[in-house]
């Protein structure tokens, strides 16, 4: 008869790995949705400069010697909220029991938002982006293009009056990987303080970031973002874990997270995107 052998469990769950979301250095929460469901903004026009009439003759019929008067055109922008998700999940008093307590809620609910709340509002915010961007280019990369590909980004954005400062360059595993065989990629360490916000590189004053292949639109380049173009807000974290409740023996898991990405009309073209052919 064969010996039954002893099997033990360890203390400890194989977690999934899941990266850091990185869009608190892709975009904005200036704008304030307490208390409303969508806002308006404003968009006011400008005047065209003109030759100042020094010496008015008589049939001049301008008004002003400034030049026509006319009213500023003023329209609003209407940013609503779309995007309203929530989840639930029980854990029972006995498998928490008898799994050695790895199944407890509070380490169930860090796992949920790990890896399937920041994901999926990862990966709705850069579709958004990618998608409300100024410009939008679609182009094979190679290890021999991508340094001049990318500098084509920022001259745009440079011709587009876009701050010099603070700009992004967001790219998948694949192209950072093509961006290191370029001759002209300087591979300068960068600061521990950033590399704990996700940065791994500088490029033409750009800090670089690597975002996986996953959380991105399909055929994803690369994308220059300024962090003024997209407001990304999140008007609602609400979770919960339940205990008693006459729904189960044992905890109630519940969220609910009401989120949104906006990318502003008269700020598009600071946002570069580049697709793969």
């Amino acid at each position: 008869m064969a010996n039954e052998l002893t099997t033990i469990y360890a203390p400890k769950t194989d977690e999934l790995f899941k990266a850091e979301s990185k869009m608190s250095l892709l975009t904005n929460t200036d704008y304030n949705w307490d208390g409303a469901h969508a806002i308006r903004l404003w968009k006011i026009s400008t005047a065209k400069m003109n030759d100042y009439a020094r010496n008015k003759s008589e049939d001049d019929g301008r008004v002003s010697r400034y030049g026509s008067l006319l009213d500023l055109g003023s329209q609003t922008e209407i940013l609503t909220l779309s995007k309203d998700r929530s989840f639930i999940f029980n854990i029972d008093k006995l498998d928490m029991d008898e799994t050695n307590q790895q199944l407890e809620a509070g380490s169930a609910l860090a796992r949920q938002l790990r890896e399937v709340v920041v994901p999926e509002v990862d990966k709705y915010v850069y579709g958004k982006m990618t998608t409300g961007a100024g410009k939008k280019v679609t182009k094979a990369l190679t290890k021999t293009d991508v340094y001049t590909a990318i500098l084509a980004g920022s001259e745009y954005m440079d011709d587009a009056e876009v701050p010099d400062t603070e700009r992004i360059l967001v790219v998948t595993p694949a192209t950072y990987t093509l961006l290191k065989q370029a001759t002209e990629f300087d591979n300068t360490d960068v600061g521990a303080d950033m590399k704990l916000k996700g940065v791994v590189a500088y490029l033409d004053g750009m800090a670089v970031v690597r975002v996986p292949a996953s959380r991105l639109p399909e055929n994803f380049g690369f994308m220059i973002a300024h962090p003024s173009a997209c407001t990304a807000p999140v008007k609602l974290n609400d979770y919960n874990v339940h205990q008693n409740t006459p729904l189960s023996s044992g905890d109630v898991v519940t969220g609910r997270v009401v989120y949104d990405a906006f990318v502003l009309d008269n700020k598009k073209d600071g946002i570069y995107y580049h697709a793969i052919a």
